[in-house]
């Protein structure tokens, strides 16, 4: 069955403008592994296509080349195939090829994993420079694609190139999971029906990553889901992590280290905090691994209102890792666990706080639209005071800082029915505001805007204190 394709809307606009250029274009996608590149831009392209290699995994310069030679065989439909000595050799080849298509329509050439294709030494990327700037860019035909997991990688040596490539990037496009309206809409469209409130409990446990989406059955709940995934023997989600830093960086065991120090902590931590925390020293090495994170969609990082530049904080953001070190890892298909079971557990409901928190973080567009505010340039930070013995300290989960005097103090809680704000909650909302009002001496109104998935009841202790509340149908509104 052919499905239409699910949200991307800005990437196949600029894709398409790509396509339609009176001029040649040399257009580069990145993002992480499983989040669909290839099947956009085949899907895209698809009638437009008259080369495509795929780059081999730590294969070596021979093996490479010969997948070359396989894959403009495979175009040519010539049954000898001629393996040739280089790169430069290579690329011969391919424009011997393109010069004889035919020139009405764009022509597009796609690399497909192009990191791969640059091993040590093999003068893969000066000869693509080459092809690139001696010929290619010259056919207002030609439309060369590049693509590659390695979002770090494809800054660094592409679209910040400082050789050959500096500044022939015409487009670049960093694809990203998919939001919440996304990932309803590609369920939708496979027939899977399910709620809001399971789609984001689904969206807790594996992100908007489409490959483990497409893992969701008809008929299925999101508990079900979830256990037939992430516990169930060869289930999808038991054993990706395992396979999912080393297929995008080399010396992966750094990265992973990072990312197992800030699962740790839910708030974030600092630079230094992190030094402290592993066995990394503070120094070039350190930066680059979280470059390569954060590029790659893995980490966040954000500076907590009023706070310092050194005292921004780095947060895991990728969901599927975090359910992956707190409830899967150890446990994997033993079938000792059973989903359904601990999905009532108080472990869960704790930790599904943390990650509807990260989800709301990611939403803030949708958040924006909702209070009204979407066209206000603003700031999203966290904040918090730590106090003292005689001080009282506060925490806030997100605050959007707006050039209209007014700053949005949103508390975010996780609750499976309309929150009701207790007596208590209400007076610790209050000493937030306070609390936070005093230290920071802003002059601004301070709003307090709730969200949670089914809303909060109204009552005598939400009337006089919270100004506006989201739900789900709010975060579930086209925010990109």
């Amino acid at each position: 069955m052919i499905f239409k394709i699910a949200g991307r809307k800005h990437e196949i606009a600029l894709m398409q403008k790509a396509l339609q250029s009176p001029e040649a274009g040399l257009l580069a996608m990145y993002g992480r592994r499983r989040i669909g590149k290839t099947y956009l831009i085949e899907r895209i392209y698809a009638e437009n296509i008259v080369f495509e290699i795929i780059g081999m995994h730590r294969a070596t310069i021979r093996q490479q080349l010969t997948n070359f030679a396989i894959s403009l065989s495979d175009k040519t439909k010539e049954p000898a195939i001629t393996i040739p000595e280089n790169w430069l050799e290579a690329f011969k080849d391919l424009k011997a090829y393109l010069i004889k298509q035919p020139k009405e329509t764009k022509q597009v050439v796609f690399f497909d994993e192009f990191p791969w294709l640059d091993g040590k030494r093999s003068g893969f990327l000066a000869a693509f420079e080459h092809f690139w700037n001696s010929w290619a860019c010259r056919q207002p035909h030609m439309l060369v694609v590049i693509c590659g997991s390695a979002a770090s990688w494809m800054i660094k040596k592409v679209t910040h190139n400082k050789g050959g490539l500096y500044n022939r990037i015409t487009q670049s496009i960093r694809l990203l999971p998919f939001n919440l309206a996304e990932t309803a809409d590609f369920l939708k469209q496979r027939n899977i029906n399910l709620s809001l409130f399971e789609i984001t409990q689904l969206y807790m446990c594996m992100g908007g990553i489409p490959h483990y989406l497409k893992e969701v059955e008809e008929g299925m709940s999101a508990a079900q889901v979830i256990d037939k995934l992430a516990f169930k023997k060869d289930g999808l989600l038991t054993k990706e992590f395992q396979f999912l830093y080393p297929a995008l960086f080399d010396n992966a065991e750094n990265h992973e280290t990072i990312v197992r120090a800030l699962a740790t902590k839910k708030s974030g931590l600092t630079r230094q905090q992190l030094v402290e925390l592993i066995p990394i020293e503070s120094g070039g090495s350190l930066t680059t691994w979280l470059f390569d994170l954060e590029e790659s969609g893995f980490i966040e990082k954000y500076r907590p209102f009023s706070k310092k530049q050194k005292e921004s904080l780095y947060r895991l953001s990728d969901e599927y890792s975090l359910f992956y070190l707190k409830f899967i890892e150890g446990v994997g298909s033993t079938g000792e666990v059973n989903w359904l079971s601990l999905a009532q557990s108080a472990t869960w409901k704790s930790w599904a706080g943390y990650a509807f928190e990260g989800i709301c973080l990611k939403h803030t567009h949708a958040i924006k639209n909702a209070l009204g505010i979407s066209g206000l340039t603003t700031t999203q930070s966290s904040w918090w005071y730590r106090g003292s013995a005689n001080d009282t300290g506060a925490q806030v989960d997100m605050l959007i800082d707006r050039p209209d005097n007014t700053i949005n103090m949103m508390e975010i809680k996780y609750a499976n029915s309309p929150f009701t704000i207790t007596k208590n909650y209400a007076e610790e909302i209050r000493n937030k505001i306070q609390v936070f009002s005093r230290v920071t001496h802003t002059r601004k109104n301070v709003f307090c805007c709730m969200i949670a998935p089914w809303g909060v009841e109204k009552n005598e202790h939400y009337l006089g204190l919270v100004q506006q509340h989201l739900t789900l149908e709010d975060l579930f509104e086209e925010s990109r």
